[in-house]
């Protein structure tokens, strides 16, 4: 995870990322598993459950890289399949591939996981 990214973003920058991945979890969690609680499940809500367990992987910040991706993927389906309007997956597709690219920050699994580390003697 460390050669996909060069630092893992501390301080405002940290912040700002931290409220970005809670944000695509939050919207990911309610576009797909929220709203179709009230009905029976069918194979329809596979791709919202998809995207919901990638954003829960978003919110902790663990496979940041994978979990974009991921998200990126499974709305633009969901968009492309959809009979109503597709700009909310639209939307959450870009949030996705954008904290896919920039990276998890400090305040995440992956940085504690495959952060720079210090060595001392």
């Amino acid at each position: 995870m460390q050669r996909l990214f060069s630092t893992f973003a501390n301080g405002w920058p940290g912040v700002g990322l931290l409220l970005q991945r809670v944000l695509i979890a939050i919207l990911a969690v309610r576009f797909g598993v929220i709203e179709p609680a009230g009905t029976s499940f069918s194979p329809s809500m596979i791709p919202q459950l998809v995207a919901a367990c990638a954003g829960i992987l978003l919110l902790v910040g663990l496979w940041t890289p994978v979990a974009g991706s991921l998200i990126v993927a499974v709305e633009l389906w969901i968009a492309s399949i959809s009979g109503s309007d597709p700009w909310i997956p639209i939307v959450i597709a870009i949030l996705g591939a954008t904290i896919g690219m920039i990276g998890p920050g400090a305040w995440s699994i992956d940085a504690r996981l495959f952060g720079r580390k210090h060595i001392t003697t």
